[in-house]
């Protein structure tokens, strides 16, 4: 489960610490396990390859040159293309904006049987690994073919076998487990949690990470909180319809491979023992479900935060003998950090671990363990032979819809970018980044941060002294834009070194992976002893995604992002500001949301608000809660989105639109008006909506939307869209909107 730093996009991605980092987009489907013998050569041919290139440099002709009033530059005419392409102008723009902006994207394009979800930022992903594909060039194409899947299928259940003995066995396939009994000598619970985090990088029961202390954040301290789960969220295990298939679904793929692994270890065929042992798994899985607390229940981090002792650890939450201490230490212990009785710890999930102490005591030792290697084996089962594979197909159909899974090249580039991604992030940014781009990125930043600080001004519900603490945070954001400037560095030792320390075998693409996650954990347990790197990056420069980080007030575009419809030189500025500036405005608000404003300019949770300040933001923010929480997600069965869940993000969104529409109208006001596009008979503060819109375009499968309105801290698309443009006065003025229609409701909401 981890912390969470707000993300402007549609995608989650994990930090390697258990963190998650906040992105300006949410796609939700864990990333499959891929050919890690890919990942290893790839990186060893492909950057080694690349040293020495210089960035690519931009061949179109400058926006600008044009003639008259009506732009026909290549910039212009492929904009407007692409904008007339995506719309439906036979509806009416202030009934509903969002078919207006999207639906000739929609109708033009069905989502892939790969996909859960299809939208820009998919598109934009997928045209992003083709240009890494073809980066890496003849030295993917050898590198997979190492990897031959007749080799995978000849190695067959051999690794997970393995795997399997070193963690003591799953009972379920064991001769040497006594199930009558529900024990075996010896087995000790915190030994197993320990060899689950550290060595597989994969917290069950409890989740034990590093990361920074929320109120220092100069400082790395260790957070104990509730788990993931097996499956996306909590409704899965107790709410009907799709939750209730996808539930069935599961444990069958459980059943069914205990099945698979008792055959393969010649033991004797017995359908109802495994049927019985699993539905035991799974029950004990559902008495953690229900002993989590909903997303809505841990909205507020200053509730959550509880900061002590391990000695005290031991005493507040005594599971039935468990020894905190072992626990701890046995994860400490792979990186060579010792710990001791008055280290601190903060302590997340309270709630959580007092109702833990009565589910333990309820099951045996045998079924315990056979969650934990079940855990360990779900995850693994997209590193083996196809039997696995398609063992688990119903389970994947019933929880995303998909019906195929993606080719083996898109596999292999997506784990190489995921696993090594300055590396990767390298090749990216000598093939396809304009240098320039950071400067022009650089300069609309400075822009929108000028234009949130003046709007402060125009807040009846905020005093003088909130305000200019607000002032000092804002411009105490740091940015970090496009990629790290060393990685492109020649005779690059920071680079190399940070692969050092991984150890592959060619052709056990199983095992590499294995090592992958014994590196990544051990990367971030070993950050304890060390101070925090305030200018290390987050997240690669190959990702269409942006973010901000409460612990460190800094807001991140990886190069990935800098690009059409998002932002481009060649393209007019009203596009950029709704398109980038935008996403600026977005990452710029995280600092203030629900959660950001917790945070002080240094990155410590620490409350600068005056009570009338506070209690006046939670009154604002409270209509928002209320406007998305009445919105009706027909695909998701019905179901109402969240409005606690996401209030982060919709105040993030508001906000992000109205800056950059502001930024935009100074930058005319200096710059003079700018040429029309073609074909287009719209006015640029309507272009400016427009492109805002269009980022969103996009549909999901029912399945995925099931999962997303319970696992996204983000509001589905076209929500994102409708309400932030709802709340916003200046786009019924753009569009001629009358008051009471559907764009320009009476009621508005606004935060900042």
């Amino acid at each position: 489960m981890g912390k969470s730093e707000s993300q402007m996009d549609i995608v989650e991605k994990s930090t390697k610490s258990g963190k998650k980092s906040g992105s300006f987009v949410t796609i939700g489907l864990s990333v499959l396990l891929l050919l890690m013998t890919c990942a290893v050569v790839a990186l060893v041919i492909l950057y080694a390859n690349s040293r020495g290139k210089k960035p690519a440099a931009l061949s179109l002709l400058p926006y600008g040159t044009n003639s008259g009033s009506i732009c026909t530059t290549p910039g212009c005419v492929t904009a407007a293309a692409r904008i007339l392409q995506n719309m439906d102008p036979t509806t009416e723009p202030c009934t509903d904006f969002y078919q207006y902006a999207c639906g000739g994207w929609l109708n033009r394009h069905v989502i892939p049987e790969t996909s859960s979800r299809y939208s820009i930022f998919d598109i934009l992903r997928d045209e992003l690994e083709i240009i890494l594909k073809g980066t890496t060039g003849t030295g993917l194409q050898h590198v997979c073919k190492i990897a031959r899947l007749s080799f995978i299928e000849q190695r067959d259940s051999l690794p997970l076998l393995e795997v399997l003995a070193m963690v003591g066995d799953w009972p379920v396939a064991s001769a040497d487990w006594n199930i009558t009994k529900g024990n075996k000598p010896n087995w000790s619970m915190e030994e197993k949690l320990s060899t689950l985090n550290s060595r597989f990088n994969k917290r069950v029961f409890i989740d034990m990470f590093v990361w920074n202390d929320d109120r220092d954040s100069s400082r790395h301290i260790i957070y104990i909180d509730q788990p993931s789960l097996g499956m996306p969220s909590r409704d899965y295990y107790f709410n009907g319809g799709n939750y209730q298939r996808v539930r069935e679904a599961y444990l069958q793929f459980m059943i069914t491979i205990a099945k698979m692994i008792r055959e393969d270890k010649n033991l004797a065929k017995d359908d109802n023992f495994v049927q019985e042992e699993m539905a035991k798994v799974m029950k004990l899985e559902t008495e953690i479900a229900n002993a989590t607390a909903p997303a809505e229940e841990r909205h507020d981090v200053t509730l959550l935060y509880n900061k002590m002792t391990l000695r005290e650890l031991q005493e507040k939450f005594a599971l039935n003998e468990f020894n905190w201490t072992l626990f701890i230490q046995g994860i400490m212990s792979s990186v060579n950090v010792q710990i001791h009785l008055d280290e601190e710890v903060v302590v997340y999930g309270a709630p959580y671990l007092q109702e833990l102490k009565a589910i333990i005591s309820n099951y045996s030792a045998s079924t315990i363990q056979n969650y934990l290697v079940w855990r360990l084996v779900i995850d693994r089962v997209s590193s083996l032979s196809r039997r696995f594979k398609d063992a688990r197909a119903n389970y994947r159909k019933a929880l995303y819809g998909t019906t195929l899974e993606e080719a083996r090249w898109r596999e292999c580039v997506s784990y190489v970018n995921n696993n090594m991604e300055n590396a990767v992030g390298a090749l990216y940014v000598r093939e396809t980044f304009a240098g320039e781009s950071k400067r022009m990125v650089r300069d609309l930043i400075d822009k929108i941060r000028e234009v949130f600080i003046e709007t402060l001004d125009e807040l009846q519900w905020m005093d003088e002294t909130s305000k200019e603490k607000a002032r000092e945070k804002a411009m105490a954001i740091k940015e970090q834009i496009g990629y790290p400037d060393y990685i492109l560095e020649d005779q690059n030792e920071k680079l190399d070194q940070e692969y050092a320390n991984l150890n592959f075998s060619e052709h056990k693409y199983f095992e590499n992976s294995l090592e992958n996650l014994r590196a990544g954990a051990q990367k971030s347990l070993k950050k304890l002893r060390e101070r925090v790197d305030q200018d290390i990056w987050i997240i690669g420069a190959a990702v269409v995604n942006a973010f901000y980080s409460p612990n460190r007030n800094q807001i991140v575009f990886p190069a990935g992002i800098l690009q059409p419809p998002f932002f481009s030189k060649q393209q007019p500025q009203a596009l950029n500001f709704g398109g980038i500036g935008m996403v600026i405005g977005h990452e710029i608000t995280h600092g203030f949301d629900d959660n950001g404003r917790n945070f002080d300019k240094d990155g410590n949770m620490f409350d600068w608000w005056s009570n009338f300040s506070a209690m006046h933001f939670k009154d604002q923010s409270r209509c928002m809660v209320y406007q998305y929480g009445n919105y009706t997600w027909e695909l998701a069965g019905g179901q109402n989105v969240s409005g606690i869940s996401t209030l982060g993000e919709n105040i993030a969104d508001n906000g992000g639109v109205r800056q950059a529409y502001k930024a935009y109208l100074k930058w005319l006001e200096h710059e003079g008006k700018e040429p029309k596009l073609p074909g287009l008979d719209l006015t640029h503060k309507q272009l400016f909506f427009l492109n805002f819109a269009q980022v969103w375009c996009g549909s999901y499968r029912p399945e995925y939307a099931s999962q997303s309105i319970k696992t996204d801290v983000h509001s589905p698309l076209k929500y994102r869209v409708m309400g932030s443009l709802q709340n916003f006065e200046a786009f019924s003025e753009a569009f001629h909107c009358k008051k009471g229609t559907a764009m320009h409701p009476v009621e508005k909401c606004r935060v900042w």
